[in-house]
């Protein structure tokens, strides 16, 4: 962790719509004794309950979701486009077929907390559950504007977290 320093989440400069829509990050749970991680491109930061919050959404099949209903802390990073391709691989297989850090050259590490994260991010949310609310019908208002998300009605369960770290190369 020594390329990283902590910085308050209020000195973040990067656009979160940039962030999370284009560049894409990686949400990680676990501990050292077993983590996983898996793409994410929907999200948000912002503050509620006056904490600095990020909200997380993860389907129930994916198994980076045991590990979130597992542990309280987790981690969200966000990578340089030169890792596009480990990032594209993290969301398109399981962790439970196949070992992504090895498969990806990314390399685990873990916060003072606990909560794993990969030493190529450049930037790290480390986050602690507050809420978690799984979607469904009565979420959205107009069902026919999410349909194409929920052909099967697999919802998301949305995580609101309270950032308690961030770490910036």
């Amino acid at each position: 962790m020594s390329e990283f320093k902590r910085i308050s989440p209020e000195e973040i400069n990067d656009n979160p719509f940039k962030l999370i829509g284009k560049d894409w990050g990686l949400v990680t749970g676990g501990t050292k004794d077993g983590f996983n991680t898996m793409t994410i491109s929907w999200g948000g930061i912002g503050v509620m309950w006056n904490k600095p919050v990020a909200f997380t959404f993860i389907r129930p099949q994916r198994y980076t979701y045991e590990f979130l209903e597992k542990d309280d802390i987790f981690t969200i990073s966000f990578y340089d486009e030169s890792y596009r391709k480990a990032l594209s691989l993290c969301g398109s297989k399981s962790g439970r077929d196949i070992d992504k850090p090895a498969e990806t050259g990314l390399t685990p590490a873990f916060t003072e907390e606990g909560a794993p994260y990969f030493e190529q991010a450049r930037l790290v949310l480390v986050c602690k559950k507050l809420y978690a609310q799984d979607l469904g019908d009565e979420f959205v208002t107009e069902r026919g504007a999410v349909k194409g998300f929920y052909g099967t009605d697999d919802w998301h369960r949305m995580y609101v977290s309270e950032i308690i770290g961030v770490l910036q190369k």
